[in-house]
């Protein structure tokens, strides 16, 4: 009798533990920007600095241990309208391989674009259409650093009004020191959704820490304004 339920006990865990592993939490974006303001010092800083964030102890316990299911994470290059590039394509990261491997990946791309402009409306637009492939999840989120406004194309009002953004959540990493207004910009025009907000670095010998409390954010915090 005791082996039965044993076994009865075992069949009901079982289905539970694969639903919970399968489950994802947060498909999370991350879109470095890679216009003519960013030298090749400060493109390095970006590109590693985003790899050692995901790479620091608190953020991969925040993405194993923090319950709820699994993390999918993206990572994409803007700066013009059509000067958008995939460096990591949608990886869910079930285990410490799986960070490492995405991490590796980051600080091996080779930059896509040097002398283009800041083109944020077509770089949210790439974005959008890029989670409409991103595995399903229970949040959508979009993770858009840069140090400049707008300035070539459409803005992200009209990116917000022609793309599928429905329930996707668009925070901003704003690094100061080319712009003067970059901050203002992401506050008024780039942030979107209930709960988005804004990380600042003071240029990009900051980063890597900026981008470890953004990623801290977007991943442990639960948004309460979608319950409203």
């Amino acid at each position: 009798m005791v082996r039965l339920w044993r076994l009865l006990a075992l069949l009901l865990v079982l289905p539970m533990a694969a639903q919970a592993q399968s489950h994802c939490r947060l498909a999370l974006l991350l879109a470095l920007d890679v216009s003519s303001s960013v030298d090749a010092a400060e493109y390095a800083l970006q590109r590693d600095g985003t790899a050692a964030a995901l790479m620091s102890p608190a953020v991969k316990r925040a993405i194993l241990e923090g319950g709820g299911g699994s993390v999918a994470l993206g990572v994409y290059e803007w700066s013009g309208r059509r000067q958008s590039t995939v460096i990591l394509d949608w990886t869910v990261l079930r285990g410490e391989a799986d960070i490492a491997a995405a991490a590796d990946r980051l600080r091996g791309a080779q930059r896509s674009y040097t002398r283009f402009p800041t083109a944020l409306g077509f770089a949210l637009g790439f974005g959008a259409t890029m989670l409409e492939r991103a595995p399903v999840c229970e949040r959508q989120v979009i993770d858009v650093s840069g140090d400049g406004i707008t300035n070539d194309g459409f803005g992200p009002d009209l990116a917000y009004k022609h793309f599928p953004f429905d329930g996707v959540t668009v925070n901003g990493l704003t690094v100061l020191g080319a712009d003067p207004g970059v901050r203002d910009h992401y506050e008024f025009f780039v942030l979107k959704g209930p709960g988005a907000f804004i990380e600042t670095s003071d240029g990009y010998e900051g980063f890597r820490e900026a981008m470890e409390r953004k990623l801290l954010r977007e991943i442990a915090v639960r948004i309460l304004g979608s319950v409203e």
